[in-house]
């Protein structure tokens, strides 16, 4: 035998489950919701000569994607510039690129020429110079960004 009883609470229950689904949205902080509509997560300005974009990214989206960076350093051998080999990017052609990081939340690709790859260090004889900050986590976002491959 089943009681009536507590069916006599569900449409009590349902109507206090909405309510507080539809104030949830209240409780979000103005200035966060403010800043977040102001500030497009990503803004590409292309290059009209070399058609390479400057990426500016938001703070919220550089914390969302989890980028990281390494440096460029010179070569012990002098024969050019090491790079982490997690810094590299292969466009559909083949060509070897990389995203340096020239200034805050801005990003950039730049094209490299690998002469050697070892224990997972490359080495280039054309690309960024010693000292530059490069993209090691991230890159392949930037790319999709930058020729907007997510539409």
């Amino acid at each position: 035998m089943t009681s009536k009883r507590p069916l006599r609470y569900r449409p009590m229950a349902a109507a206090a489950c909405a309510a507080l689904l539809f104030a949830l949205p209240a409780c979000a902080q103005p200035s966060a919701l403010a800043e977040s509509a102001a500030e497009a997560p990503a803004k590409v300005e292309k290059n009209a000569t070399t058609g390479i974009a400057r990426i500016t990214l938001s703070q919220r989206a550089i914390d969302r994607l989890q980028l990281l960076t390494d440096t460029a350093k010179p070569d012990p051998g002098g024969s050019g510039v090491l790079l982490p080999y997690a810094a590299l990017l292969y466009d559909a052609q083949g060509k070897t690129w990389v995203y340096i990081n020239p200034e805050p939340r801005v990003y950039e690709r730049q094209s490299v020429t690998v002469t050697k790859v070892e224990a997972g260090a490359v080495t280039a004889s054309a690309g960024p110079a010693a000292g530059t900050v490069l993209v090691t986590v991230g890159a392949a976002e930037l790319f999709g960004a930058e020729f907007n491959t997510g539409k």
